[in-house]
């Protein structure tokens, strides 16, 4: 059986804003979020906690 669509939720990429690496992938509902996300996440990178973005 194939997957139904899930309607207006997209897959987005989460870029660090200290080191730029590109650490974690998840969705957004386009409908309520239609501004770029903006988490506070663990780079494993920078080894810490710091804000994460969404990238294209």
């Amino acid at each position: 059986m194939a997957k139904k669509a899930k309607g207006a939720r997209i897959k987005i990429t989460l870029a660090c804003t200290v080191c730029n690496q590109r650490t974690y992938d998840t969705e957004k509902n386009k409908k309520n979020d239609n501004e770029r996300l903006v988490m506070n996440k663990y780079c494993r990178f920078c080894k810490k906690t710091t804000e994460h973005k969404e990238t294209k």
